[in-house]
């Protein structure tokens, strides 16, 4: 078929697809055969054929498309339908004859003729008339190969007038005067045109093929990179690349703005800029859900044919392929590929996006669950001192002028502990808050240890009224980098975890000592904060760690559960 044939092929395939039919493109030896056994696999209980046209003298050879569906269509009827004008012939237009007369085509297979003539004059005594024979339809088989039907038609018509010319008697006419070289000459063109026949069909074939595995292997590598790509950047830079490398061609990526207006999307094997016309096609695409642009009955002007990338729910897109210049229209198979292309990467958004809302709405539930985690431990430890303060504070009131000095410094000395405690309460959550939002600065200065545990000490000293306290740290102890702020901290949390998880009166060691390198050099100082409580049950060790974590095995369970996070952080 030439190229003005398959171009009336293809829109009209693509007008019976937009009409509602399912088109297919079959492939074969023969052409009644597989329309018979693809309409038994779909269960077709009808088909509609065209007239036939009169043959003349073909249908003396061959059998018609017509006859053969009727013969082998069993119980599927047949119907014979006829335009209301008689159907014109195909290709009575000239086409541009680079296209419709492949001159080099033609003049390569007179040339192989013709060398095979001259070869064969000069070698024939020695081989045989035999083995020129051989070496004629060697020559059409290497033809075979690579031209198209008409060349070989050419070239094995040339091949049998030549052998008759050179090499049958009489000599250098077209005559023949033995029975014997017209059983050759007609075995010769027949065989000539079989195998080239057949040669151009196998040929046409393994490119159908191959076209298949080349669309089959890019389904499948783009579902593999759907598979991996986590954001809509990735699916997009795949969709893009694939159908470029797999048609040639440029392609555009149109997405929606808060307004709904389609803007190109600039991204990698994409095109960064479109005319304001193709881009209004790519608008209504993006409207209607449907296809449009060259190739289609809507909009066919455009440079580019357009597909809504749509899921069942919404267009989340538009994919636009600008035929190169000359391309043909894209054929059914084409544009099925294309679109499940389009589909798939509607799909593969819509998962990206899907996983986005899921990972937000994860966020939210934790978000919600740690502030009623928050209020539930906070709560008690903000009530309890809250209610000691006030009880002191209203019994000074009230009674303070007959209330003795002892029971004063009492109430006083109540107020003042629940308010560091208070305090310190009120600081885990301060820090907590800058851990989670990762605004803590670390300022490190040289610092003698003796002084960090001694500040720590110090603003519990009401607390560990009663305490045993033993400090011990080595007087050879060098100095050590780090945050002084930070690390009081830490060691008040550890000795206020201390109070609160052992008997009251109990002691409570403060420890530091040196650890070496492998180099033998200073590495790190380790501080400890002993006690004599009962221990963590076995399985909490690194959920001590955890927020909000208190363990009712060991103590009271006083405390918000924050401070070995604070710690550890």
């Amino acid at each position: 078929l030439s190229e003005q044939d398959r171009a009336q092929i293809t829109r009209t395939l693509n007008l019976a697809e937009q009409l509602g039919a399912e088109t297919a493109i079959l492939t074969g030896n023969n052409v009644a055969e597989e329309v018979l056994l693809y309409a038994r696999t779909r269960n077709v209980t009808r088909i509609l054929v065209g007239k036939p046209v009169p043959m003349h003298w073909r249908t003396w050879f061959t059998r018609s498309f017509a006859d053969a569906i009727v013969r082998g269509s069993g119980d599927i009827d047949v119907i014979f339908i006829s335009g209301a004008e008689p159907p014109a012939p195909m290709s009575t237009a000239a086409p541009a004859p680079s296209t419709a007369w492949p001159w080099r085509e033609y003049l390569l297979a007179v040339g192989v003729v013709g060398c095979i003539t001259a070869g064969s004059v000069l070698i024939e005594a020695a081989i045989g008339l035999g083995n020129v024979v051989l070496l004629y339809l060697a020559g059409v088989i290497g033809l075979a190969t690579r031209f198209r039907r008409r060349t070989l038609v050419l070239a094995s018509v040339l091949s049998v007038l030549a052998f008759n010319f050179f090499f049958t008697t009489p000599y250098y006419t077209l005559e023949v005067d033995n029975p014997q070289y017209i059983l050759t000459i007609v075995i010769m063109l027949t065989i000539a045109l079989l195998i080239s026949t057949l040669t151009v069909r196998i040929r046409e074939q393994a490119r159908a093929a191959r076209q298949r595995e080349q669309r089959t292997a890019t389904l499948y590598a783009l579902s593999r990179a759907y598979a991996a790509a986590r954001d809509q950047a990735t699916i997009l830079a795949a969709a893009a690349r694939h159908i470029s490398n797999l048609f040639g061609s440029p392609v555009a990526v149109l997405l929606p703005d808060a307004q709904g207006r389609v803007q190109v999307w600039d991204g990698p094997h994409t095109l960064t800029q479109l005319e304001a016309s193709e881009q209004g096609v790519a608008q209504w695409v993006y409207d209607h859900g449907q296809p449009a642009g060259v190739g289609t009955s809507t909009l066919p002007s455009a440079r580019a044919l357009y597909m809504p990338v749509q899921t069942t729910q919404r267009v989340r897109g538009v994919l636009g392929l600008v035929p190169t210049p000359g391309a043909l229209l894209l054929d059914p198979d084409q544009r099925h590929l294309i679109e499940t292309i389009a589909s798939q990467t509607a799909l593969a958004l819509e998962r990206a996006a899907l996983a986005v809302e899921a990972q937000q709405a994860q966020v939210r539930v934790e978000t919600e669950q740690l502030r009623n985690a928050l209020l539930s431990s906070v709560s008690h430890d903000l009530r309890t001192p809250l209610a000691s303060i006030t009880g002191a504070a209203s019994s000074l009131l009230a009674q303070h002028a007959t209330l003795p000095a002892p029971t004063v410094h009492d109430l006083l000395s109540t107020i003042a502990e629940e308010a560091e405690r208070l305090s310190r309460l009120v600081q885990n959550l301060l820090e907590m808050t800058r851990i989670e939002s990762g605004t803590i600065q670390v300022t490190k200065a040289w610092q003698p240890l003796d002084e960090v545990v001694g500040a720590a000490l110090t603003r519990l000293e009401r607390s560990l009224t009663g305490r045993p306290v033993t400090v011990t740290l080595p007087h050879d102890l060098p100095p050590v980098p780090l945050d002084e702020v930070l690390i009081e901290q830490v060691i008040l949390n550890l000795l206020d975890n201390a109070l609160k998880y052992t008997p009251d009166g109990s002691p409570i060691a403060v420890g530091a000592h040196a650890e070496a390198g492998d180099d033998g050099h200073l590495d790190a100082v380790v501080v400890t904060v002993a006690d004599r409580g009962l221990g963590l049950p076995p399985g909490t060790e690194q959920q001590v760690f955890e927020k909000f974590f208190r363990s009712q095995a060991t103590g009271s369970g006083r405390g918000a559960g924050l401070g070995l996070t604070i710690c550890q952080g």
